[in-house]
């Protein structure tokens, strides 16, 4: 039996891959996305804290908010304390939203990437006409206050229609954080030509794990922690990525930004042990000198 496939690229298994190291010979590399959110008021999707009752919702809508005014600014000190770079996946509308929040970032030398317009609505359900011209005013705003077109796209909610790579290499997008089926990057086919595909974790996430699962802040801190021992065990015999999302309305709460500095001390004592880089730079790299080395 033939089941449908996406055919955007071809089953090879991980044990069956070209070697290759990260630059000054690492074997890990390690990434942080920090999601920079905003939501529609009184309308549109959004992570709960509560169940919501009739809109507006005003319990989640402020809970989620908290993240931009508060917990962001928190992960922006924890960070610059650690000396740790950072890729901030950032909708549009937080241009409007909160601008100095995005230009603090962007003062630490941080990439930003591509994240829809708003976390309020899915691209999966758009036709193309609408999607690409999403694609292209998300493009125009980040480009406009960056300086620069963004190299990167997640999708808000990891929502794809069936043409969206073929929409963002069209547009100039060099890579991709939407799949998370592998711990390489990996080359995707497009009508556009190559998209990459970089590991985007869907595990140590703090939606999955704290929003769906009910994970404590303890487990989550537990849980990267973990993570990163055994894939940096892993690496020993073969490169891959490491990443790790946050949103700050979530591990921007104290007490969860308690065990996340936990966490991300750990990680950062072993910095000349990994390659702790952005996504855009794991992109470059496997667009340049790894070209080759990548399935």
């Amino acid at each position: 039996m033939t089941l449908p496939h996406h055919q955007r690229f071809d089953y090879v298994p991980i044990t069956r891959r070209p070697d290759f190291s990260w630059p000054g010979g690492q074997r890990l590399a390690v990434y942080f996305g920090i999601n920079l959110e905003h939501f529609a008021f009184g309308e549109g999707l959004g992570a709960k804290l509560a169940p919501a009752g009739t809109e507006p919702d005003v319990l989640n809508y402020a809970w989620r908010d908290y993240g931009n005014r508060v917990g962001a600014w928190r992960l922006l000190a924890l960070f610059d304390e650690l000396d740790l770079p950072a890729t901030v996946l950032a909708n549009a509308a937080m241009y409007d939203h909160a601008p100095e929040l995005l230009a603090a970032y962007r003062a630490r030398g941080d990439e930003i990437v591509g994240h829809g317009r708003t976390n309020s609505e899915r691209q999966d359900g758009m036709d193309a006409l609408t999607e690409r011209a999403m694609i292209a005013e998300v493009t125009r705003t980040l480009t406009e206050f960056e300086g620069v077109p963004p190299a990167g796209w997640l999708s808000p909610w990891i929502a794809e229609s069936r043409v969206t790579p073929d929409l963002l290499a069209e547009a100039g997008y060099r890579y991709t954080l939407n799949w998370c089926m592998d711990d390489q990057p990996i080359w995707m086919r497009t009508e556009a030509g190559p998209l990459l595909s970089i590991p985007y974790p869907q595990e140590v996430n703090d939606i999955p794990a704290i929003v769906a699962r009910t994970d404590t802040a303890r487990d989550f801190a537990d849980m990267m922690i973990d993570d990163f021992e055994e894939r940096l065990a892993q690496s020993r015999h073969q490169s891959i990525v490491m990443g790790v999302a946050l949103h700050p309305y979530i591990v921007g709460q104290p007490y969860r930004l308690r065990h996340l500095r936990r966490a991300l001390k750990h990680i950062a004592a072993a910095r000349r042990d990994i390659w702790l880089t952005r996504a855009g730079e794991i992109s470059d790299l496997c667009h340049g000198d790894l070209r080759d080395r990548i399935v």
